[in-house]
């Protein structure tokens, strides 16, 4: 719950807030005359990679008696991505140091300084679409396990694998064919948002119904 609260600060507020397409002027007076603001959303992002590993390795605890294999799968592809984010944050931090206003940029003009730094931010988002790929993939062996466990409705883990696809769908779209990237999203956000939504209601709600381990033998 708490990844779903922090998560979209920095992926989907940030950008919308400060980013203007093609206006590099633009983009970095947001960004100065809202500094605070803009590294709050950077210490967001960091904060849900945290919450991200230790969401996967509570699900590796509760799920690795179902499928060791696909449990190590699912910690292995959340880890790549974590990574991943983490290294695209510093593409975000990179327009602070650009517009901060440094002695030895004296050399550059503002214009060049407000192009560079628009220019992270874009490598920022394209780097983002790569790492959507992880987002899907980790979706398939959880989903797999949550099929398989018993202890959620099957058609959760369904629900999840669909996202699995909806994501790395969106994800070689913007990669391969960005002009088509905006309708792609828009069509797939149903897919991919109603298997994790439906998967944290669940937790919240129901939780998962892990079986009591048996009695051992001649126990009293």
């Amino acid at each position: 719950m708490l990844l779903a609260v922090i998560g979209p600060i920095n992926d989907i507020y940030v950008p919308n807030a400060f980013i203007v397409p093609g206006d590099a002027a633009a983009t970095a007076h947001k960004i100065a005359s809202a500094e605070l603001t803009y590294r709050i959303g950077i210490v967001s992002g960091l904060a849900a990679n945290v919450v991200f590993l230790f969401l996967v390795l509570n699900l590796y605890d509760l799920l690795k008696d179902v499928d060791r294999r696909q449990a190590r799968l699912m910690v292995i592809l959340v880890s790549v991505s974590v990574a991943v984010a983490v290294v695209n944050l510093f593409n975000q931090i990179a327009p602070l140091i650009l517009l901060s206003g440094a002695d030895f940029f004296s050399v550059f003009t503002k214009a060049q300084l407000d192009a560079l730094a628009l220019g992270f931010l874009r490598l920022r988002s394209n780097a983002t679409y790569v790492d959507m790929a992880f987002w899907g993939l980790w979706l398939f062996p959880f989903g797999v396990l949550v099929i398989k466990s018993g202890f959620f409705p099957r058609v959760l883990g369904a629900l999840l694998i669909i996202g699995c696809f909806a994501y790395l769908t969106v994800s070689f779209t913007a990669l391969v064919f960005p002009a088509h990237r905006q309708l792609v999203s828009q069509v797939a956000l149903p897919f991919f948002a109603i298997g994790e939504l439906s998967m944290i209601v669940w937790l919240l709600v129901k939780g998962a119904k892990v079986p009591l381990p048996e009695a051992l033998p001649g126990a009293s």
